[in-house]
């Protein structure tokens, strides 16, 4: 109990140090245990008020919520008419070109396809001294039914080829490696 007493009084000589230290401006007068304890209670309250009112504000202010940047959508899924002029053709000039071949003609029509003479978007390809393709797409969307048909210069097409039927998921990529495999299983654009 001693022990006690003997804490409480240094507690209580800290918080009177600390009070007529920030009073020195006030005349010193002997205090009274009364108003020691009321100062001491006065000290805990702004304390515990202040925690608390810290406390508050942090619960109360709103989270922002951490916005993600916004990823830019595949190109396989932007219109039509953007990815085939945009992505698709210049994909084959280069591809085309890398071979070392030139491209006379290459532009996307809504015509008629050749040999079957349904109306389609058609992406009709000519290189030079080698031969001509068509890549038909019934609907303007790039996984709709697709076929391709392929001539040597200067001739009609004679055959219309069904062109990625069992792909899920088509792709530039897909499409441009398989438009140069069809003009390479025909030596149109190398050896076998």
């Amino acid at each position: 109990m001693e022990e006690n007493l003997d804490i409480n009084n240094e507690f209580n000589k800290e918080i009177s140090d600390n009070i007529t230290k920030s009073n020195s401006e006030e005349i010193k007068e002997p205090r009274s245990e009364k108003d020691i304890n009321m100062d001491i209670n006065n000290v805990n309250f702004q304390n515990n008020s202040a925690s608390k009112v810290g406390i508050k504000n942090e619960i109360d202010t709103p989270v922002k919520p951490i916005t993600k940047p916004k990823k830019e959508l595949p190109i396989e899924k932007k219109p039509f008419q953007e990815f085939i002029n945009i992505h698709l053709i210049p994909a084959l000039i280069e591809e085309i070109n890398q071979r070392g071949l030139e491209i006379n003609t290459i532009n996307l029509t809504n015509t008629n396809r050749p040999i079957a003479g349904d109306k389609c978007w058609v992406i009709n390809c000519e290189i030079k001294d080698t031969c001509n393709f068509w890549l038909s797409f019934e609907k303007d969307d790039i996984s709709s039914l697709k076929s391709i048909s392929l001539s040597k210069p200067n001739q009609k097409p004679s055959i219309i080829e069904s062109f990625l039927i069992d792909e899920k998921r088509i792709t530039l990529k897909l499409i441009i490696s398989r438009v140069l495999q069809r003009l390479n299983g025909q030596k149109l654009i190398g050896v076998n």
